[in-house]
């Protein structure tokens, strides 16, 4: 990606994309970045704007350019678009100073003995918790149940519902395949599968990964309601919503039947939106 020659809005629509899709860009352009940032506070080639400004430094000094760092001290030490705030002026003066910005040092002699704060408004992100998962060919039902504890709790789901929907699909085999062409041990059928960003569905974790990230879809869309998740699940959520409820299906009512024996709970906790860690994949070789 060239941000050399990108204009200010396209720079933050870039540097979104880079939040977004973090493995697929180039570096960041500290300079570009800057320069932009420094468009928005002086209001050059677009409307001012403190707030883009101050985001754009931020970005930029705390993956270590000193010029963004006097930039934000600045914006403090004048209460431009901020409260004024001397502490925080020098922490940035300092982060700046302490990469060789002779102007930052100048600027931290003034202020003697005040004590910088942290910047709590301004913070690397923090990285989320990793679960790293090897897939293993033709895993036993022990190995199946350890990789369920891992990946459901990142869906906030309970792991013995991801059990009881794989045990009626597939019983534990990871080799399944049914006639409508639905593999592996959740079944996926291939629109599933590409829908929840699943590459092998012979993989198993991989499997187990998009048939929960599914489950984890119905219990947000149904609220919850385990026998409409489960009916969905084997029928599509467009049936369950076309009889708004279990449709008149005979596999499908004993499909949910069979599950909600074996489960017993007839509501599940709605699950947040954002996952709870990172999963990572791996094949063992």
């Amino acid at each position: 990606m060239n941000l050399k020659r990108q204009s200010p809005l396209a720079l933050c629509l870039a540097l979104a994309a880079n939040l977004v899709n973090a493995e697929e860009v180039a570096p960041l352009n500290l300079q570009q970045i800057r320069q932009t940032a420094s468009d928005f506070e002086h209001g050059r080639m677009v409307k001012q704007d403190y707030k883009q400004a101050f985001e754009m430094y931020c970005k930029a000094a705390l993956a270590g350019d000193a010029e963004s760092a006097y930039s934000m001290g600045f914006m403090y030490f004048n209460g431009r678009g901020v409260t004024r705030s001397i502490p925080l002026a020098s922490h940035w003066f300092k982060q700046a100073a302490d990469h060789g910005d002779n102007h930052a040092q100048q600027m931290l002699a003034r202020f003697g003995n005040v004590t910088p704060s942290d910047d709590a408004a301004c913070q690397a992100p923090v990285p989320e918790p990793e679960v790293k998962l090897v897939a293993a060919p033709n895993p036993n039902r022990q190995l199946v149940e350890s990789w369920v504890k891992e990946i459901a709790p990142v869906y906030s789901i309970d792991p013995q519902l991801v059990m009881a929907v794989i045990q009626a699909e597939s019983a534990f085999n990871p080799s399944a395949l049914s006639g409508k062409n639905a593999q592996g041990l959740m079944q996926l059928i291939p629109e599933t599968a590409e829908r929840f960003g699943v590459k092998d569905s012979w993989n198993p974790i991989q499997n187990i990964k998009g048939g929960t990230a599914y489950l984890h879809w119905l219990l947000r869309h149904f609220e919850g309601k385990v026998d409409l998740v489960l009916a969905a699940y084997n029928a599509g959520e467009g049936a369950v919503e076309r009889y708004q409820g279990i449709p008149p299906y005979q596999e499908t009512r004993n499909y949910v039947k069979q599950i909600l024996a074996a489960y017993q709970k007839p509501t599940h906790p709605v699950p947040p939106q954002e996952l709870q860690k990172t999963l990572i994949i791996e094949q063992k070789t």
